[in-house]
């Protein structure tokens, strides 16, 4: 079995619960509190290894916070590896409205990162061997915009496969640098990487071809929310329509859908096939409430619907 390891530079507590109304000033009390471990390849992790893989979780933790973060991954059985930084772990939190069926999240953007800090956790991925790496969430303050595209000319050099998702000028850094094997933006990141607005599935195409065209990566993975997905590759490209499910949160979907993506390719199915995995784990996380991620029989149950709708559409 092929190995993945995750590296999440800005991790989260992420809170969740329900209330009947949000309204301002007076108390809004709630129900239904959870908290898990998050951040992009935090989350990453949990579904690989909720779907059997093999996976280990590199991260920055700090404060008090940071242990309730480690204990969390401790809960869920995620093997991992910690590098102390002096600032608090952010805590992230969803309120479910009731009324409305609205979800409110509220994102901190996390703690200031020295640069002694995140370079020793660079320095021990630099010397890790792994079959693939997953480059996954923000970056907090006082990391350099190029982080993601340094370490992935050194992981590349060592045979590793990088899968990258960030926004902004992280993305637009690493994917300049190449050596990307597979890119998840979403559509609005997409949009802010081509500095233009993709209102069609042609124009995200088009985009998202030019991205391989230009050797920056060899498969580009569009999430496109409640309109379903978009892969490109050098030889095709497929779109696939959303999975029509009771939405509770959108917590972790993005992630999900990454993370059942990257562990079908590990598991050795071509990249169409594990495309199709990661639409039934986003569709499943997106009907979990709260911050709980999806189960796998409905990740089983959606992989079948994704793959009818496919039948009837090829």
């Amino acid at each position: 079995m092929k190995s993945i390891v995750t590296l999440t530079l800005n991790p989260a507590i992420d809170g969740s619960c329900d209330a009947d109304l949000v309204r301002p000033t007076r108390k809004v009390r709630t129900t239904n509190e959870r908290y898990d471990p998050g951040g992009g390849g935090i989350n990453v992790a949990r579904i690989v290894k909720r779907l059997g893989g093999r996976v280990h979780a590199f991260y920055l933790g700090g404060g008090a916070t940071g242990a309730v973060l480690s204990s969390l991954l401790d809960r869920d059985g995620i093997s991992r590896t910690c590098f102390d930084i002096a600032g608090h772990t952010r805590i992230s939190h969803s309120v479910f409205e009731r009324s409305t069926g609205l979800e409110y999240r509220f994102v901190p953007e996390g703690p200031l990162v020295s640069e002694p800090e995140w370079q020793a956790c660079f320095q021990a991925l630099a010397s890790l061997r792994c079959d693939y790496l997953v480059l996954s969430g923000s970056l907090p303050r006082g990391i350099a915009d190029d982080c993601y595209a340094r370490l992935a000319r050194i992981m590349h050099a060592r045979g590793t496969l990088l899968v990258l998702d960030t926004s902004g000028a992280a993305l637009r850094r690493t994917l300049a640098g190449g050596n990307i094997f597979l890119v998840k933006p979403s559509r609005g990141e997409l949009e802010q990487l081509a500095g233009r607005t993709l209102p069609s599935d042609e124009s995200i195409a088009e985009v998202a071809s030019g991205i391989i065209r230009s050797g920056q990566a060899k498969y580009v993975a569009v999430t496109l929310g409640h309109h379903g997905a978009l892969l490109a590759s050098a030889d095709t490209t497929e779109r696939l329509p959303a999975i029509k499910v009771k939405t509770r949160s959108a917590v972790g979907a993005g992630d999900s859908f990454l993370g059942a993506m990257t562990f079908g390719l590990a598991q050795g199915l071509d990249v169409g096939a594990a495309f199709r995995l990661g639409i039934a784990a986003g569709a499943a996380t997106a009907m979990t409430p709260g911050t709980g991620l999806c189960d796998l029989a409905d990740i089983d149950r959606l992989t079948e619907v994704v793959a009818r709708r496919r039948r009837r559409t090829t």
